[in-house]
């Protein structure tokens, strides 16, 4: 059996006397695509941020591909991260950006995989400053950065928002080649109808705990439905549901 590739044990984050998460145990395995889900606010964007390495956990650790996690961030080298919005340099071009970031990762030329930027349309605007781009343009061109270093984790929080259908779509197909590749596949989402038929798992966060991480076919046996949007507001009515994270 394939070894985890990212492990929280016990993971807690606190700001202040505000717990954002709470002993979150769960795995993540190479070769799946899994759906991070909850209410505002409840500690999806902290657990991504504590992976990231952009916070770190008040208790518990967090380990990918068998080490630890601490304050060394060169284990982020192996993980493509497309966020929400993204925070672009104004005065740089497109292809500025790519350049600079292939130098940070400390990539050769020729070794980032830019096939995404042709497949966005993005090659007649490699010119163009980041500061004129519309958003669907800026997430175009996270999702480049996220990919183009064939990452063995991508971390995705609303990576179709601002998208038009034909890019959202183009975009995820990217995912699930990861995934088939042996990536390990993190999406956050509100749209379950648009990630339901690439998740293999579905994770649920609930006032900073785990609830409940489970494959996507047994929610459906277990709710007796044929779609996320119907089975997860029935499994959810049983208030005890505590499913232990595997």
């Amino acid at each position: 059996m394939a070894e985890p590739r990212i492990e929280f044990h016990d993971v807690g984050k606190s700001f202040g006397r505000l717990w954002a998460l709470r002993q979150v145990n769960c795995s993540f395995m190479p070769g799946e695509v899994v759906m991070l889900i909850g209410p505002n606010a409840s500690g999806k964007t902290t657990l991504i941020k504590c992976l990231l390495g952009l916070v770190h956990p008040t208790e518990g650790s967090i380990h990918m591909s068998g080490m630890a996690i601490g304050r060394d961030p060169s284990y982020r080298t192996a993980i493509g991260y497309m966020p929400q919005i993204s925070q672009f340099p104004a005065t740089l071009t497109i292809a500025q950006l790519l350049d600079m970031m292939a130098d940070v990762r400390g990539l050769a030329p020729g070794e980032p995989d830019d096939g995404l930027v042709e497949t966005l349309g993005l090659s007649p605007q490699m010119d163009k400053r980041l500061a004129t781009l519309s958003g669907g343009t800026k997430q175009k061109v996270s999702a480049v950065l996220a990919l183009r270093t064939r990452p063995q984790v991508l971390v995705m929080d609303e990576p179709t928002a601002g998208l038009d259908p034909v890019s959202a779509s183009l975009v995820l197909e990217q995912a699930v080649a990861l995934r088939n590749a042996g990536g390990t596949v993190l999406i956050t989402s509100h749209l379950m109808e648009e990630v339901e038929a690439m998740a293999d798992r579905v994770a649920y966060l609930e006032e900073g705990r785990l609830r409940f991480l489970l494959p996507v076919q047994e929610i459906l046996a277990r709710t007796d439905a044929k779609r996320l949007s119907q089975a997860l507001p029935r499994l959810l009515e049983d208030r005890q549901l505590h499913v232990p994270a595997t």
